[in-house]
């Protein structure tokens, strides 16, 4: 009779411990909408008070709270990973030529600064593994292949470096895309998600790298998407990341509809940062963070 009864105790218990534990999965599932609000992406860091794609802008970004830091990559003349935007070193550099005429070091050596401000002298062009080795681990980061075509082996490069920081980022060497997608939604601080508008190099990376979810930037050009493409895009991207002025609520909802996430880029007032809200979107990348 003892046993008995020490049968039905624990039978309750476990019916508990089965109750709490699907109630904190529905929560952490919910969490992103509900308690985490929108994630915010700082675009190439805090890009409106500090110079794009720097040491300054991203730790700006990291000491403003945002969620994520937004950058470049290309490649250099040597075959290393560079965070730049621009195919030219012409507008953030008091150099000329193409990002690929020059070597890392010659890169490294450049003033990426003083463009912006004379107090930013001391900055520089960046290389992919700087930045990883700076904060992987420690703010999420939305990474962009640039103009992969003039790169070839560029996703496998990306890739290998993100495997090398693997060790500090939580996401990594995951094989389950909902428990990856609910680390993401939480607003975890070591998530990684690649992007490109290329979408040739996005399947290669999604294919390097199945752990790490990947974005679809659209461009004016291709919009709108038909219900065919949008399907398409959907069969391997988390995200489709559209600008901000192009998105309303059908578009919002048509991604939602196939269980995938929306970045709206790149918000820099008020007004569209609130209209954004509105609309539901996921994330919302911005020179402005904080």
């Amino acid at each position: 009779m003892a046993s008995r009864r020490a049968s039905v105790v624990w039978r309750k218990i476990g019916l508990v411990l089965f109750m709490l534990c699907s109630a904190a999965l529905t929560m952490s599932a919910a969490g992103f909408q509900s308690a985490e609000g929108t994630l915010i992406i700082a675009h190439r860091g805090a890009s409106g008070y500090a110079p794009e794609n720097t040491m300054a802008a991203f730790e700006l970004a990291e000491r403003l709270g945002a969620d994520f830091i937004e950058f470049d990559v290309q490649m250099s003349k040597d075959g290393e990973l560079v965070v730049i935007h621009d195919v030219t070193v012409d507008r953030t550099t008091a150099f000329i030529g193409n990002v690929n005429h020059y070597t890392l070091s010659e890169l490294q050596g450049m003033d990426a600064g003083s463009y912006s401000h004379a107090n930013y002298a001391d900055e520089t062009i960046l290389s992919f593994q700087e930045v990883m080795s700076r904060f992987a681990g420690k703010i999420g980061m939305l990474i962009e292949i640039k103009n992969p075509t003039l790169y070839p082996g560029i996703e496998e490069k990306a890739a290998d470096v993100v495997r090398r920081y693997g060790p500090r980022l939580k996401v990594a060497g995951l094989r389950d895309t909902d428990r990856l997608q609910r680390m993401v939604e939480s607003k975890n601080s070591s998530a990684i998600i690649m992007q490109s508008f290329d979408r040739v190099s996005l399947r290669r990376i999604h294919s390097l790298l199945p752990e790490i979810p990947v974005a679809v930037l659209v461009h004016k050009d291709q919009h709108p998407l038909s219900g065919d493409t949008l399907d398409e895009l959907a069969s391997y991207a988390s995200y489709i990341n559209y600008s901000h002025d192009l998105l309303d609520g059908e578009l919002v909802r048509e991604i939602h509809k196939r269980s995938r996430k929306v970045m709206a880029w790149t918000v820099r007032n008020e007004r569209d940062m609130e209209r954004m809200k509105k609309l539901g979107v996921d994330g919302i990348i911005t020179d402005f963070p904080g």
